[in-house]
């Protein structure tokens, strides 16, 4: 067992570890998980499931900011996969957003008036357990060269676009050399003005902000957006700081966005402080999200009056700039509805 205390960028030799070899290393496993949390499988509160469909992936710099010997870590809870997952609930679906639906090119969605989103790569460098997209057919949207290809001609036959979302699974899960090529192509398009991304990687793995990443950023004549998602205020450690502070200096807007969850963050004081630690390592709070109704992720649904109250006690304690929109994507409106 690797000690979590041991620096994330280390490898046991000493040796300094790249993004990718530190993705590589990801607990893939759960009992290897628990091992390293102190944490005896025979002992848990609930019941768990090692062999799910939706298999663990959680990156060793986020487990080391987890509690060691707390099953309801709140971070822990995010990735962990439970038994209860298998419940069939009505009103959850393999695709709540109905995306399929909006999927005109592979690896393309476009929803929203001016804007699409970009499949940019299928893999994600953590598994959380309430993902929208865990029962996306990502089988028909990994992006080849010609898929890309086809999803940028669609880009630039309608000058109507002019932001383009980079996500996923994680844009930033590509290499280098490939994120390198679909900046360079969507930076040639004219009508584009804004380039944004949403990535949990920045998070889950801060080392993914490499100089050649940064380098590629301070190439692009977009203004550039990244939407990062943070949960809870134990997710924000020196290392995103340090992350963060790289993307400010690429000339980034950061925002953030939280997504609702029951037994992580429905808490005023909890999402208080998230707010303010987002707000001292340079994100703004943008979107706080009512949990999509994916099948396996009800267990951590809070109900709308519940939303509201949290909502509103955060409009009483904190500044407006850092209260963040509380909202539901549902697929039948065109844009975030609003819940408050």
């Amino acid at each position: 067992m690797i000690p979590l205390s041991q620096p994330q960028c280390q490898s046991e030799k000493g040796q300094t570890e790249t993004w990718q070899e530190q993705l590589a290393g990801a607990f893939r496993d759960v009992p290897a998980l628990l091992a390293a949390l102190d944490l005896d499988p025979a002992q848990a509160p609930y019941l768990l499931e090692p062999r799910s469909p939706f298999p663990l992936r959680v990156p060793r710099a986020f487990a080391s900011l987890m509690q060691p010997g707390d099953w309801f870590d709140p971070l822990l809870l995010q990735v962990l996969p439970l038994a209860i997952e298998s419940d069939r609930t009505p009103g959850y679906s393999e695709d709540p957003l109905r995306e399929r639906d909006t999927n005109p090119v592979p690896g393309l969605i476009h929803k929203y008036h001016g804007r699409v989103l970009l499949i940019a790569s299928p893999a994600c460098a953590v598994h959380c357990r309430y993902c929208f997209r865990r029962h996306f057919p990502y089988d028909e949207n990994t992006p080849s060269q010609a898929d890309w290809e086809q999803a940028l001609d669609y880009i630039r036959q309608r000058s109507d676009i002019q932001e383009v979302i980079l996500s996923g699974g994680d844009p930033l899960a590509l290499n280098d050399r490939r994120l390198d090529s679909l900046l360079s192509a969507i930076n040639d398009i004219d009508h584009v003005t804004t380039l944004r991304f949403h990535s949990r990687l920045p998070v889950v793995l801060p080392a993914r902000i490499s100089p050649p990443f940064i380098d590629s950023l301070k190439a692009i004549d977009k203004n550039l957006v990244f939407v990062i998602h943070s949960n809870h205020p134990a997710e924000i450690g020196n290392e995103l700081k340090g992350a963060l502070s790289h993307l400010r200096s690429a000339g980034v807007t950061l925002l953030n966005q939280t997504v609702l969850l029951k037994g992580v963050n429905d808490d005023t004081r909890i999402l208080e402080s998230l707010s303010r630690r987002l707000f001292y390592a340079g994100v703004l709070p943008y979107y706080l999200h009512q949990l999509d109704r994916v099948a396996g992720a009800a267990h951590f649904e809070l109900g709308d009056d519940k939303a509201r109250y949290l909502h509103q006690a955060l409009l009483e304690t904190l500044p407006g700039y850092l209260v963040p929109r509380l909202v539901r994507e549902d697929p039948d409106i065109p844009y975030k509805a609003p819940l408050a």
